[in-house]
C-alpha cells in the first residue's frame, strides 16, 4: 500500500481526481432511544483493576494486579519517521484577552472515574469532543459527557457512555462483569435539521468476560428535538469490515478491523462519519473509511438510513486517506454544487520516512442529494494541495515543574506498595507528555472556504524542538491557498489544535500550551483568511502539572497528551475546549480521606481536566 500511494504522490495533477472506486451500499437500523441523566458519583478510591484489560497488557512486572501494563490492543498510529523541522513560528503572547466572555472547566478525570458509582475504568489520555447550538453546550470526552446552557450551568452530567448508549457499565465492581469498551466521542449540532449528533466507538465484548469478540460499531445517536437534554435515538453501524453484521470485508490480519478515531461532518443531505481502519487485533493500516449517512432519515427518527461506504484502501483510489477529516458547517452553509458537495481533508506526512510533507489532500464527496434515492450514485473525489512543509513531531513536551503526588508517592519509600500496590519508581520530576503526530484535526467549511490545523515540528528559541499548529485557509473550488503558515511559540509547545471559523469568516484555534514555563493550559488564537493566525492567548492557566498514571513506569517514550481538542460556533460566539491541568496538591493532601481525590479534584492515576471557554465577536 505505501508503494502505490508514494506513486500517486509523483503522478498525480493538481486537478481534482475522479476516479471509478464502487462504493458500498449499506442499511443503518435504528435501535432504542435514550435520554441523557445524571449518574451518580462514587465508588472505591483505587481498586485492583483500574485499566480494562482488554486495551492494556498484562503488568508483568510488578505482578501488583493494578492493570497497569503497556501494551495496547493496537498501534493506532502509523508515523514511519521523525526528521524534524527547521520552521520556526512568530506567534507572540497577548496581555490580554479582550474577547474572552468566560469559561468553565468541563469533564475531568474525577468525573471520567467516579462516574456511574465509580464502575468505570482509568482512562487517559482525555479525548474532547465539543458541539454547541440553539444556546446549548455538549462535551464528551473519554466515556462521560455533559450538557450545559450558554451561560455554563451544568444541565445534565456527568453521564457515563455506558449508560447513555443503553450499555451495561464499563466494569460492575460488585459482580466483576464488563459492558461494552467505548472510547473516542465527537459530537455535531446541525442547524438546519436542529438535531444533535453524538458518536462513538464501541468494542463488543465476549458476553460480560473481559475478552474482546473482535465485532465493534459505531454508536450514532441522535436528539429527537433541538433539545440536547430530551430524548434521542441510537443507531449502530458495524465497522469490522470482515463481512459479518452486512459489512464488506476488507481482509484486516486476524479477521477483525478496527473503526478508530471516529469524527463527524455535514452537508446538507448527509451525515459523514470517517474511521481509521486497522487489525484490531493483528498489524496493519487499511485506510481511512468514509460512511455517508441519509442526514433527513437520521433526524427524523426512520427505522432504517442509507448508507454508502468509500473505502480509501480500495487500489482504485489512487491515495490511501488516513484520519480524512469531514468538515462541519458553522451555520447551515453548505455546499450546493455537484448535487451537493461535502469537503474533507487529509495529511500524509506519517507515510513517509522523512516524517515530512508539503501536501494535504482535499476530499470531496458529491451528488449527496441522490443519498436517499439513489445512494450508489454519491462520488467520491481527490486532489492534492500544495502547502508549507510540515512535520510529525519529533520530541516531548516539558512541562513546569511543580508538585505531583502521584509521582512523589512513588518516589517515597513504602507509599507506593502501601497505598497503590506498587513498587517504588523515582522521578526526576514532571514527565514530559508527547504530543500528536501530524494528522489533520478539525476541518470546517465556512465563508465559502475549508479552514484546518494539523500539529507540526517547529524549532523553539533555544533550537530544541516543539510542537506547533500548521493551519491554512482553502478555496475548495480552485485548490488555491488563501493562507497557510505555522502558529508557534518560541518558549512552549501548541498541541491539538481545532479551528471553528463563523460565516462572516471569523474564527478560533484552540490549543493547549505546554513547556517548560507553563504547565497544561488552554489557550487560543484569532484565525482570519487575509492576516492568518494572531497572538496567543491563555484562556485559562493550567494549576500544575500534568500527574497521570498513564507511562508508569514502561512507556519509554512518554504517554500522548490528548487526541484531538474542539471548537464550535453558536451564533456570535465561538465555544472552545481543551486539555489542561485545573487542580494541584500536595502528597499529604493526596493522601487524606478521601484517599487520592485532593478535594474531589483528581482521581488516584490522573489529574486531568478540559477547560470549556466561549468567544465573542
Amino acid at each position: 500500500m505505501k508503494t502505490r500511494w508514494l506513486i500517486a504522490v509523483a503522478v498525480m495533477a493538481f486537478a481534482t481526481c475522479a476516479f471509478g472506486a464502487t462504493p458500498t451500499t449499506l442499511t443503518l437500523q435504528r435501535g432504542g432511544t435514550t435520554v441523557p441523566t445524571t449518574t451518580p458519583l462514587g465508588g472505591a478510591p483505587l481498586t485492583s483493576l483500574e485499566l480494562d484489560p482488554a486495551m492494556t497488557g498484562g503488568d508483568t512486572d510488578s505482578g501488583n494486579g493494578l492493570g497497569l501494563g503497556w501494551n495496547t490492543v493496537v498501534n493506532r498510529s502509523i508515523a514511519h519517521g521523525h526528521a524534524g523541522s527547521n520552521r520556526m513560528g512568530n506567534a507572540t503572547r497577548a496581555k490580554s484577552s479582550p474577547e474572552l466572555l468566560g469559561g468553565l472547566d468541563g469533564l475531568n478525570f474525577h468525573d471520567q472515574r467516579y462516574a456511574n458509582g465509580g464502575n468505570q475504568f482509568s482512562v487517559e489520555p482525555p479525548d474532547q469532543g465539543l458541539c454547541s447550538g440553539n444556546g446549548f453546550v455538549m462535551e464528551s470526552v473519554n466515556d462521560v459527557l455533559a450538557i450545559y446552557d450558554s451561560h455554563g450551568n451544568k444541565l445534565v452530567g456527568p453521564v457515563d457512555l455506558n449508560t447513555f448508549y443503553g450499555y451495561a457499565a464499563a466494569i460492575n465492581r460488585s459482580t466483576g462483569a464488563y459492558g461494552p469498551e467505548i472510547t473516542d466521542p465527537s459530537c455535531y449540532y446541525d442547524a438546519a435539521t436542529q438535531r444533535w449528533f453524538q458518536v462513538a466507538l464501541t468494542l463488543d465484548r465476549i458476553g460480560s468476560s473481559p475478552f474482546l469478540a473482535g465485532t465493534n460499531h459505531l454508536d450514532l445517536a441522535v436528539s429527537q428535538t433541538s433539545d440536547p437534554t430530551g430524548a434521542w435515538n441510537i443507531y449502530r453501524l458495524p465497522v469490522q469490515n470482515n463481512g459479518t453484521q452486512g459489512t464488506p470485508d476488507h481482509g484486516c490480519a486476524l479477521g477483525f478491523c478496527l473503526g478508530d478515531y471516529p469524527h463527524i461532518g455535514a452537508d446538507a443531505h448527509a451525515i459523514f462519519l470517517t474511521t481509521n481502519e486497522f487489525s484490531l487485533f493483528g498489524p496493519g493500516f487499511y485506510g481511512a473509511q468514509i460512511y455517508v449517512i441519509s442526514k433527513q432519515a437520521l433526524a427524523s427518527g426512520a427505522a432504517s438510513a442509507n448508507v454508502v461506504l468509500y473505502n480509501t484502501g480500495d487500489p482504485s483510489i489512487p491515495v490511501i486517506g488516513f484520519t480524512v477529516w469531514p468538515a462541519i458547517s458553522s451555520g447551515g452553509e453548505y455546499v450546493g454544487a455537484h448535487g451537493g458537495t461535502e469537503y474533507l481533508l487529509s495529511s500524509d506526512a506519517v507515510f513517509y520516512n522523512s516524517g515530512t510533507s508539503n501536501t494535504i489532500w482535499q476530499w470531496s464527496v458529491s451528488n449527496t442529494h441522490a443519498i436517499d434515492t439513489m445512494p450508489g450514485s454519491v462520488t467520491l473525489n481527490v486532489s492534492p494541495l500544495t502547502v508549507q512543509q510540515y512535520a510529525v513531531p519529533t520530541s516531548l513536551a516539558q512541562q513546569k515543574p511543580g508538585s505531583t503526588p502521584l509521582l512523589d508517592c512513588f518516589a517515597l519509600t513504602g507509599c507506593a506498595p502501601t497505598y497503590l500496590g506498587y513498587p517504588n519508581i523515582v522521578y526526576p520530576g514532571p514527565r514530559a507528555l508527547a504530543v500528536n503526530d501530524s494528522r489533520m484535526q478539525q476541518v470546517s467549511y465556512a465563508n465559502g472556504k475549508l479552514w484546518g490545523t494539523l500539529d507540526t515540528d517547529v524549532l523553539l528559541g533555544d533550537g530544541s524542538h516543539g510542537s506547533g499548529i500548521n493551519y491554512f485557509v482553502i478555496n475548495p473550488n480552485s485548490g488555491g491557498i488563501y493562507v497557510n503558515d505555522t502558529l508557534a511559540l518560541p518558549d512552549a509547545n501548541l498541541t491539538y489544535g481545532a479551528a471553528a471559523v463563523m460565516q462572516s469568516g471569523r474564527g478560533v484555534i484552540a490549543f493547549t500550551v505546554v513547556g517548560p514555563n507553563d504547565y497544561p493550559s488552554a489557550g487560543y488564537a484569532s484565525l482570519d483568511a487575509k492576516i492568518g493566525a494572531g497572538a496567543v492567548h491563555i484562556a485559562m492557566a493550567g494549576a500544575g502539572p500534568w500527574d497521570g498514571f498513564t507511562g508508569i513506569p514502561f512507556f519509554g517514550s512518554g504517554p500522548r497528551w490528548g487526541d484531538y481538542g474542539a471548537a464550535s460556533v453558536d451564533g456570535n460566539t465561538i465555544w472552545i475546549a481543551s486539555e489542561y491541568i485545573a487542580q494541584t496538591c500536595t502528597l499529604t493532601e493526596y493522601l487524606t480521606a478521601p484517599l487520592f481525590q485532593c478535594g474531589g479534584t483528581r482521581a488516584a492515576l490522573g489529574n486531568w481536566a478540559t477547560r470549556i471557554s466561549a468567544i465573542g465577536f
